[in-house]
């Protein structure tokens, strides 16, 4: 199954594509769609997202995009801006015939990290560990796409059980560990 992770902004979209082969995770390909154009209105930044996406679905051909669910924020322009962008990236993603999954932001944290609140470094250390990707991307949006996409890979996977502890996760999920 190829999953499609985005992590929407209106000037930088972090995206990623992985696939599970044999109870593991490859990296397909991610990067960001930079539209940080300071003197582009909206509307055209908007419009820049959506066709980059829709590239990068036809290119790429996942089975499901995976988002991260909107959030409260203290700057209402924030959120609306963020909600238009994360809009048009649904509009790609089901224009383009893909399922949609939506997972807190806990929940992502806690699925590639153990930690419900771990910060951006420990989810870009966690998530270059996981896919095996040497190098440190630019933006922190590439590793949140990439973690979303990972969260909706663990919690679909119907081996996967409910743990307590790394212990039980290890048991559980031999494969899965990385030595």
């Amino acid at each position: 199954m190829k999953i499609l992770g985005i992590d929407p902004g209106s000037r930088i979209c972090g995206y990623g594509v992985i696939e599970t082969v044999d109870n593991s995770l490859k990296v397909i390909e991610y990067g960001v769609v930079k539209v940080n154009k300071k003197n582009d209105p909206l509307p055209n930044r908007l419009l820049e997202i959506y066709r980059r996406l829709s590239e990068v679905i036809k290119r790429t051909s996942p089975d499901i995009a995976a988002f991260e669910s909107l959030f409260f924020s203290k700057n209402v322009q924030s959120l609306v801006k963020l909600s238009h962008a994360r809009a048009v990236a649904v509009l790609a993603a089901v224009e383009n015939d893909l399922h949609i999954s939506e997972f807190t932001p806990r929940e992502i944290k806690k699925s590639v990290s153990g930690n419900g609140n771990a910060g951006k470094e420990q989810v870009q250390f966690m998530v270059k560990t996981i896919l095996s990707i040497k190098e440190t991307p630019e933006f922190y949006d590439v590793t949140d796409a990439l973690a979303v996409a990972i969260c909706h890979s663990i919690r679909s996977d119907s081996k996967t059980k409910s743990v307590k502890s790394w212990k039980d996760f290890i048991e559980q999920n031999p494969d899965r560990v990385v030595k």
